[in-house]
């Protein structure tokens, strides 16, 4: 949990201290952008590849790695004097968090007993969601108080009392013997249409949610103060959404996707429709924020139960995919922008949101789009054997 409340918070920090590192290194707050823009796409890209060279690596020494490169691209990221060093240690850290949301699933549920995987994964998403709502946050507060560096420093702390955690603690064993490297039903139906789900809905999320703080001023008709509250509502919606999912994961795998894409879609079109209506802005809003985290948690583990192989490389690749509808999402949300208003990003995201809603339907529809008995006993049954 604290491995990933510190990676979340290392990929967002920059975006609470854009002006303080554009005045500190003279470049533009875009170029400051691109130090998030790049993060993603170097996720996207390098999660897949990445786990496939590490898939025989013992993961106690996998995860031992990855926290180091944390730690030292945090030190030499706080001592950066230029950009393009700044943008190195960058790379650095992205390539690391590329195979430590692959890894990590895995080996966490592997500690537990079957019945209550859904609910680590659930307290994973909250540590993740903790450094949106909690982690920039602070590390913006704690910049402005002295200087960016101290901020971006702070994950180095933190990654290295997760390391020492893990190098002591972790068991080591080959990581095709651990108790989740493998689906408990495999279902590559499934699999595809949670995976091709999962993209579709983090871009049309992005599509909308890029221009949010503009939605809520321009059209909506709200302050600057009142967007900085509403901002946080979203993220305690954001944390609230994924607490609740992972109580409820365990009982619900299968319908738990479907719930979760269609929440945002709802919320998105609502916000399209109705949010020149303040109240209704903020009703939507909490509805879109709920669905935000458990939207990538429920795919997350879905590729814990479906893949048709390993549990890690099928990780790597929804991590991927989600990365990379992140940062289409955003680029079609600045094409539509000017043609159609602010509003017309979140109609595009919607759209593309139940465009998600109906590949899970349709996959569910399809033959063999539903588990059989003995699979869904495997998932919902600690008496059941795996599969």
């Amino acid at each position: 949990m604290l491995a990933a409340f510190t990676f979340n918070t290392a990929e967002n920090l920059p975006i609470g201290l854009l002006e303080l590192i554009s005045g500190s290194l003279r470049v533009s707050v875009s170029a400051v952008g691109l130090l998030v823009t790049g993060y993603g796409v170097t996720v996207a890209l390098a999660s897949l590849p990445l786990a496939h060279v590490t898939r025989t690596v013992p993961r106690r020494h996998v995860l031992t790695g990855l926290l180091a490169a944390l730690v030292v691209s945090s030190v030499v990221a706080a001592l950066a004097a230029s950009y393009w060093l700044l943008l190195v240690t960058r790379v650095l850290t992205a390539l690391a968090q590329a195979l430590f949301w692959a890894v990590m699933g895995p080996v966490a549920v592997g500690l537990f007993a079957p019945e209550v995987q859904g609910r680590v994964v659930g307290v994973l998403s909250v540590a993740g969601s903790l450094a949106l709502v909690l982690g920039v946050p602070a590390g913006t507060w704690l910049g402005r108080q002295s200087d960016w560096q101290v901020p971006v420093a702070v994950p180095a702390a933190l990654g290295l009392v997760s390391l020492v955690t893990i190098a002591v603690l972790l068991p080591t064993s080959p990581p095709e013997e651990e108790p989740a490297a493998y689906a408990t039903s495999p279902d590559a139906l499934r699999f595809g249409t949670v995976l091709a789900a999962g993209t579709l809905s983090a871009t049309g999320a992005f599509a909308g949610y890029t221009y949010i703080v503009k939605f809520l001023g321009d059209v909506s008709g709200f302050s600057p103060s009142t967007v900085s509250l509403l901002l946080v509502v979203l993220g305690v919606a954001c944390l609230t959404g994924v607490s609740v999912t992972g109580a409820w994961l365990d009982r619900f795998p299968h319908a738990a996707p479907a719930t979760a894409v269609a929440t945002q879609a709802v919320g998105m079109l609502g916000l399209y429709a109705g949010g020149t209506h303040p109240v209704a802005a903020v009703v939507f809003l909490v509805l879109m924020g709920g669905a935000l985290g458990p939207v990538f948690m429920v795919t997350q583990n879905a590729m814990l139960h479906c893949p048709p192989g390993r549990t890690d490389i099928a990780l790597a690749a929804n991590s991927g995919a989600c990365n990379a509808g992140i940062a289409a999402g955003a680029a079609l949300g600045a094409l539509v922008l000017p043609l159609t208003g602010v509003r017309g990003t979140f109609l595009a995201g919607g759209l593309l949101t139940v465009g998600g809603c109906a590949v899970l339907l349709g996959g569910r529809l399809l033959p063999g789009g539903h588990l059989d008995a003995r699979a869904a006993r495997s998932v919902d049954d600690p008496r059941a054997g795996r599969t």
